[in-house]
């Protein structure tokens, strides 16, 4: 049996802790008074992204990740298939704004609540329209994980956080999956804004390893990065991911 002694330890924590979460919620209060959250849409006080700016995302036909021709649900296509290339490639949006200045804010401004707000968008189209990579995840969502593009760790430590990992960590959990940070860059590479397309497959080649503690043999990697551009990036990261087991490879992006 527990000891008055015990009790009153017990019930003491007890208070600490719930006197610990006023003081946050208190400090957290006093944050959004001070620094109100504005839209990034529209410029309105009282969220990150309003409903109404959500719903001015622009969408565009999905397309095959080798070609980048209209392809169906964003599978690639039986003609582009290859070896150690990508099964196909999802985004939510068109890199315009709202949505470019979303990921601007998570990326250089360090507003991480926006990386779960843009996960939640994601899940709540996912479940409304029922795109064919998530069917493919329901089959079997024992096999498959989630892989964030990751950054060398200099930018990483002077940006604080991977805006990828972010966004994959959050999705994972929503969805029930395996996250898991089995890439890492090996060597640091200029930024892939600044460059053109074969410019941008040179900077990258060589770039990643695989993580020798993970195991990947016969897994399915749903790869998340924020933005897909040229491609250079997550075709690279899907080249070593193949190499190293993995069966089947989806991209992920927040923008096309």
């Amino acid at each position: 049996m527990r000891g008055a002694g015990g009790d009153a330890a017990i019930s003491s924590q007890t208070r600490l802790l719930r006197f610990a979460r006023n003081d946050i919620m208190g400090w957290m209060n006093i944050l959004d008074i001070l620094f109100p959250k504005r839209c990034v849409g529209c410029n309105k006080f009282g969220s990150y992204f309003c409903p109404e700016c959500i719903s001015n995302i622009k969408q565009d036909n999905l397309v095959c990740p080798k070609c980048e021709r209209a392809a169906v649900g964003g599978a690639t296509h039986p003609v582009c298939r290859r070896k150690f290339g990508l099964d196909g490639l999802w985004s939510l949006g068109v890199y315009e704004n709202p949505l470019r200045r979303a990921i601007a804010k998570v990326k250089y401004k360090r507003v991480r609540e926006l990386a779960n707000i843009l996960v939640d968008i994601t899940i709540e189209y996912w479940a409304k329209y029922r795109p064919f990579i998530f069917d493919e995840i329901k089959k079997d969502p024992q096999n498959w994980i989630l892989v964030p593009v990751p950054l060398h760790w200099w930018r990483q430590n002077d940006r604080g956080f991977n805006q990828s990992s972010l966004i994959g960590e959050s999705l994972a959990k929503k969805l029930g999956l395996n996250y898991t940070e089995a890439l890492k860059r090996v060597r640091h590479t200029k930024q892939q804004v600044k460059l053109k397309g074969r410019e941008r497959k040179q900077n990258i080649f060589g770039a990643f390893e695989i993580d020798n503690n993970y195991q990947l043999l016969a897994k399915n990697c749903l790869l998340i990065d924020d933005v897909w551009t040229t491609g250079s990036t997550l075709r690279e990261c899907t080249y070593i991911l193949k190499r190293n087991g993995v069966k089947k490879v989806w991209a992920l992006t927040i923008a096309r």
